[in-house]
């Protein structure tokens, strides 16, 4: 058995769209992977469990949107339930991950790397993703 997770899927939850990213520990990168859709936060199953059949991750990251004073708002709880039903379907440890202001750095990448175009595409969610993931990758 591995000693610590290697590989790694990172997630930005929506109500509508689920950004993922895949990192790994030996370069400590991540990067985004694209996005799976969700209906009033219920994700497309089998779309998730292709991504974990095809990167074989050793554990997930959740992204857990917080107010900017760190209290809990509206989605947190919604994050939290998915994470817990990633651990649940998929017998993986699941790590909860501040996402604060990620959205944002997100916006400002994807707009910095294609401009007013980019910004239309959904990518923003996958680069929030990778965010997320390397935050938690630069942490642990």
């Amino acid at each position: 058995m591995k000693s610590s997770p290697e590989t790694l899927l990172g997630f930005d939850f929506g109500m509508k769209r689920i950004g993922v990213a895949v990192g790994q520990t030996v370069t400590k990168t991540a990067r985004p992977l694209g996005v799976v859709r969700a209906t009033e936060g219920a994700p497309q199953w089998d779309v998730l469990a292709k991504l974990i059949d095809t990167w074989k991750p050793d554990a997930l990251v959740v992204g857990i949107p917080l107010n900017m004073d760190g209290t809990e708002q509206r989605l947190t709880f919604a994050a939290k339930q998915f994470a817990n039903l990633l651990e649940e379907r998929f017998q993986l440890p699941v790590h909860g991950m501040d996402e604060r202001l990620t959205s944002v750095e997100a916006k400002d990448r994807t707009f910095n790397e294609g401009g007013y175009k980019a910004l239309q595409n959904t990518q923003i969610d996958s680069v929030a993703a990778q965010l997320i993931l390397q935050n938690w990758l630069d942490q642990n």
